[in-house]
């Protein structure tokens, strides 16, 4: 009990030298505060004498400290833990089955929400009251982060409970929006709803778009709160909030990888490399057979002054828990290596040109059927961004439900 109370306080400590250094320090007067800080300072105590069941990943994180650990130090009734794709702590790699299991730091029991059973079940739900959800987005249509938040609320209000969702930036910002609307031919668990490649919401915002359009299935409405992040502004990227990024998926590394993620993982649906088994994922691009030349690379330089494209060679390699069996394993590749100078471009569209170009300086290039579920549409082998009316139409449809 004493070391239990010694944590405790020396947690709170720690909290209050944090906010404290950042009003003497008088640097970032404006710095985002997630919602699950938000939760802690404002919000714990209606968690009192109610049984807590979080659905959370890596990111769920104050500081560098895991919102569990957090919640668990504060006396927070916590009963269950829902692990999304890549786990609850981030043990697994992209695509990797996540299994039920227990929480080597607490003893809690993990439910699986990426194997067999994609939706909590009722047995899963029985020890708890209330659902918390925090996971750090990237902005995306294709990350699945949404699609379990859906079957989330859908679960939670067949079993009348009420879901918190502890809101996050959009690191990409909320007013970039880019690509296909999601056609209905091309539904899949990276494309579960109606919105564009990159959608410019915040999860929280997307939960509401969810039930209010009826995206998901329900007899009773979900009884939905968003904690939301204080201080975000629609026009803020990632850089801008001063927050510390933590890895959302094991190959988005830093920012920089999930802001180009969002047009370059279209290589995904091709036989073209992404990256994947190298230190660069998504922006490490290439094939053993690709032979770009200089004159193709300006024409994407003068495109996009934005981002360095260089000329390069590598090996994929199998990374455990992050690029297990890449395509080419062990093989040279020719391709590019891309960095990024300025967020002010647009990933998306780049990421079709980069393509067009990459499809084009490959001998025997061809797409799989996985193209098509990522960009949502029949469109993207033209190689042509023909998104404007889908965007004009979403940016009116998301409108009621905008928190920022």
């Amino acid at each position: 009990m004493n070391i239990r109370f010694g944590i405790f306080f020396l947690l709170l400590s720690v909290m209050a030298c944090h906010s404290s250094g950042k009003q003497e320090a008088g640097n970032h007067p404006g710095k985002v505060k997630v919602g699950a800080e938000v939760l802690v300072d404002k919000h714990l105590d209606e968690l009192a004498g109610k049984r807590v069941g979080l659905v959370m990943n890596p990111t769920a994180r104050i500081g560098d400290t895991h919102m569990l650990d957090t919640l668990v130090t504060l006396g927070v009734n916590v009963t269950a833990l829902f692990a999304p794709e890549h786990g609850f702590r981030g043990e697994a790699g992209a695509g990797e089955v996540i299994e039920n299991g227990i929480d080597q730091e607490t003893g809690l029991p993990v439910y699986s929400l990426y194997g067999e059973t994609k939706k909590p079940t009722p047995e899963m739900l029985e020890k708890v009251d209330l659902l918390l959800f925090d996971m750090q987005d990237v902005g995306a249509r294709f990350y699945t982060y949404n699609v379990t938040l859906g079957l989330v609320l859908e679960a939670a209000a067949a079993a009348d409970l009420p879901v918190w969702i502890l809101d996050r930036p959009n690191p990409a910002g909320g007013e970039y929006m880019a690509g296909w609307i999601l056609e209905e031919q091309y539904t899949s668990f990276v494309g579960a709803y109606p919105i564009p490649m990159a959608h410019g919401m915040t999860l929280g915002e997307l939960a509401k778009m969810m039930i209010g359009e009826r995206w998901i299935e329900f007899e009773e409405e979900p009884a939905l709160r968003v904690i939301p992040a204080e201080n975000w502004e629609r026009s803020m990227k990632w850089p801008e909030t001063g927050l510390r990024w933590h890895a959302p998926s094991p190959n988005l590394p830093a920012f920089e990888h999930a802001y180009m993620y969002l047009g370059t993982v279209l290589f995904e649906g091709t036989n073209i490399s992404e990256g994947r088994g190298t230190d660069h994922p998504f922006l490490t691009i290439g094939s053993p057979t690709t032979q770009i030349h200089e004159k193709a690379l300006s024409r994407l330089r003068n495109r996009y002054s934005q981002v360095n494209i260089k000329r390069i060679q590598f090996t994929p390699q199998s990374i455990p828990g992050k690029a297990v069996n890449p395509k080419f394993e062990g093989e040279q590749c020719r391709g590019v290596r891309l960095s990024i100078k300025s967020y002010d471009f647009d990933p998306v569209a780049f990421g079709m040109d980069l393509l067009q170009e990459m499809a084009a300086a490959t001998a025997n290039a061809e797409t799989t059927d996985f193209i098509y579920k990522l960009a949502g549409s029949g469109e993207v082998t033209r190689f042509q961004a023909g998104w404007d009316e889908d965007i004009k139409r979403f940016r009116q449809t998301r409108m009621p439900y905008l928190i920022y």
